[in-house]
């Protein structure tokens, strides 16, 4: 299966998938789910293979945690993965310690055709050779191999059940060295509030997440803390001794389209009505009507509605006319680099199993799930003989029900010899060839 392929350098594939509806149903959604990704994995043929899920167990991970397992052994054990002779994976299943419980999930998966890679000692600050398959859970917070953090409460005070964070490893490959984040941010607790201003407040709160994870990459998170006294406690801070080195960033950002600007063109022709609550006054819903046609109503938004009557405009063309409203990394286009989106948005499709293409009225669909990269990652993607990028970004099970998320990819090849040269890499080779 994968890493027959002739084609030049090391075939790579990024994966990132919220998970937390499959343990809901795992009769039939986690079967479509494994299924869908087995055939982008046999696709797509990788040599290194980075899965990074997000909200492992579930909203209920109490009681779901056990399906976890299920769901782990399957990937390791499946005939479809049988010639990945090496795995990493790490589990943020430690629920008992809200203080620093994520439920983030980083698989890796290494061909039997891929020689010598190594993973970075977080705490030792050296290489390591990966043999074997091993799985680590619990307390992530004690593996070397790994730095994880969940992001202060400061940020999102109203979301006191915010399991929002990252997961950073570091990978030398043909070499080369990079860095593989799993991130999650921050959600939109409220549709009306999200509409009531350009950008949102929850955009300006992932702004600021977002921000303290690329600034702990850059030396940067000391001066950060220095200006927020109170992010000091239970907060880590970068060494600045830590080689810095390309990296992928990718999970669920939980970016949104600019709601207020998105309502005001899908609604361009209609009347708003107001609804207040009784006992508060704030608003409590918002319908829109066409001024004609027996006020026919287009769009009603409530705190977890947003029921528009055509469905259709966020899969036409792949929603692509809507992509001028997801604004959100533009104030990252600096840091940060994305391939052109090609696909409908991600978020949020109904659970139902028998809807594959269907959107939950629940939220204003958007690209939640995305892969990113530095700009000097981008310098790593092989580039075919008429300059064009082998590479693929795209979604998976796009008429299959894979939960409320439909997992996001790019597949791409890294030239041997790209990059910055690892670390110490001549003592490590010494070492592991005695």
């Amino acid at each position: 299966m994968a890493g027959k392929s002739a084609a030049p350098g090391v075939g790579i594939l990024l994966v990132t998938a919220n998970v937390g509806t499959l343990f809901d149903d795992t009769e039939n959604l986690q079967k479509n789910w494994l299924r869908e990704f087995y055939q982008t994995v046999h696709a797509q043929k990788p040599q290194f293979l980075s899965l990074h899920c997000q909200e492992v167990g579930g909203k209920n991970y109490e009681a779901s945690m056990s399906h976890v397992d299920k769901l782990v052994k399957d990937l390791l054990s499946s005939d479809a993965m049988k010639e990945f002779n090496r795995a990493r994976v790490y589990l943020d299943e430690n629920y008992k310690s809200q203080e620093n419980f994520t439920a983030l999930g980083s698989f890796y998966f290494l061909h039997e055709s891929l020689k010598n890679v190594y993973q970075y000692d977080f705490k030792a600050k050296k290489y390591r050779k990966v043999t074997g398959k091993e799985i680590y859970s619990d307390t992530l917070e004690s593996t070397p191999m790994l730095e994880k953090e969940k992001f202060p409460q400061e940020f999102f005070p109203e979301s006191k059940s915010s399991r929002k964070g990252f997961i950073r490893t570091r990978w030398c490959i043909t070499d080369c060295a990079f860095d593989l984040v799993n991130i999650h941010l921050f959600h939109d607790a409220s549709n009306v509030i999200a509409w009531e201003s350009s950008p949102s407040i929850y955009s300006g709160i992932r702004q600021k997440a977002l921000s303290y994870v690329l600034n702990r990459f850059s030396g940067m998170q000391r001066d950060f803390k220095s200006q927020n006294p109170s992010l000091q406690h239970g907060t880590s801070v970068t060494d600045h001794r830590l080689e810095k080195v390309p990296f992928f960033v990718f999970g669920d950002f939980n970016f949104r389209l600019d709601l207020k600007s998105v309502v005001e063109t899908l609604c361009a022709k209609t009347t708003m009505q107001t609804i207040h609550a009784a006992d508060t006054n704030a608003v409590d819903k918002l319908v829109f009507r066409e001024s004609e046609n027996d006020h026919k109503v287009v769009l009603q938004i409530e705190k977890k509605l947003f029921e528009y009557f055509n469905q259709e405009v966020f899969r036409d063309n792949n929603g692509t006319a809507l992509l001028e409203f997801d604004k959100e990394l533009s104030v990252f286009k600096d840091r940060l680099y994305e391939l052109d989106i090609t696909f409908p948005p991600s978020y949020p499709y109904s659970e139902d199993s028998s809807q594959g293409k269907q959107y939950m009225n629940t939220r204003c669909p958007a690209w939640c799930d995305r892969i990113l990269m530095s700009h000097s990652a981008k310098e790593l993607l092989l580039k075919s003989e008429n300059d064009e990028r082998i590479v693929l970004y795209d979604h998976i099970g796009p008429n299959i029900c894979m939960g409320d998320h439909k997992p996001v990819f790019l597949s791409f090849r890294i030239a041997t010899g790209a990059g910055k040269r690892c670390q110490h890499m001549e003592k490590i080779y010494r070492e592991t060839t005695l």
